[in-house]
């Protein structure tokens, strides 16, 4: 077999396998990609650093290094080139590549979160290996996607104020000022400069009284319950189901929405 079919081969097996050596790959992908939340969360306290830059580059490799293998192996490259996770991870790139860009462009980067627990072989692997994240899957993917927004409306409040802002120099700045204002609560503070800045708030507060509160029931009062029928297996079903609706066997969810 040629060396790149071969190369071509094990990185299939590492992305879309299984076995003990495709699990400690994709948990040390979710790991870097953790740490790279905590690098732009840290980055934002040392705004314009020289070694912020030369990280911004490492970070920006890494990516483009999984992004170029995703795109070999997949057998139907325009649907890789379409798919809204893949697009999240080339505008990320291009932007920790482009650091003359960056300071325009750096909410991009927050894009990356995107990819959280997005890989179906990485849910099954932590569906095997992790009985707290088995039985709490639904409350940890609706935080994860509550976390993901905050972060990135904090990173498009950061980048769009920091350098004209006196009240926002770091990322906390910004989060407090993302916090606030999707709650509604606008201690007022901290506010926007600029038509751009009143825009985004506008933005903001739009999605405070739809997306952000939707996400926040979705966390503390799912639609829907785990419990499971033990005719036909199906698992999800309405907090006062009183019999499955896929096969009508009576069924008895305790009322604390626990299965």
């Amino acid at each position: 077999m040629p060396p790149t079919a071969t190369l071509k081969a094990d990185l299939h097996a590492l992305y879309e396998g299984q076995g003990p050596r495709a699990d400690r790959f994709r948990y040390a992908m979710l790991g870097f990609d953790i740490l790279t939340v905590i690098f732009l969360i840290a980055s934002t306290f040392f705004f314009g650093a020289v070694w912020v830059e030369w990280l911004d580059l490492i970070f920006g490799l890494y990516i483009l290094a999984d992004y170029s293998a995703r795109c070999w192996i997949a057998e139907k490259k325009l649907s890789f080139f379409i798919n809204p996770l893949n697009l999240a991870d080339l505008l990320a790139m291009v932007s920790f590549l482009a650091p003359l860009a960056g300071e325009s462009l750096g909410f991009l980067r927050a894009l990356r979160m995107v990819r959280f627990l997005r890989s179906f072989q990485l849910l099954v692997s932590l569906r095997r290996d992790c009985p707290f994240f088995h039985h709490h899957e639904d409350l940890i993917r609706n935080g994860v996607h509550l976390g993901v927004f905050i972060f990135i409306m904090t990173q498009v409040v950061f980048v769009t104020q920091v350098g004209a802002n006196p009240g926002i120099t770091n990322f906390l700045d910004a989060m407090y000022f993302t916090i606030t204002t999707l709650t509604t609560t606008g201690f007022g503070d901290v506010t926007l400069k600029g038509s751009l800045g009143k825009f985004l708030s506008i933005v903001i507060m739009i999605c405070g009284v739809s997306l952000f509160l939707r996400l926040l029931k979705s966390i503390f009062r799912p639609a829907k319950v785990r419990h499971d029928c033990n005719d036909c297996g199906l698992y999800w079903h309405e907090y006062d189901a009183v019999h499955c609706k896929h096969c009508g066997r009576v069924i008895d969810i305790p009322s604390d929405g626990d299965a």
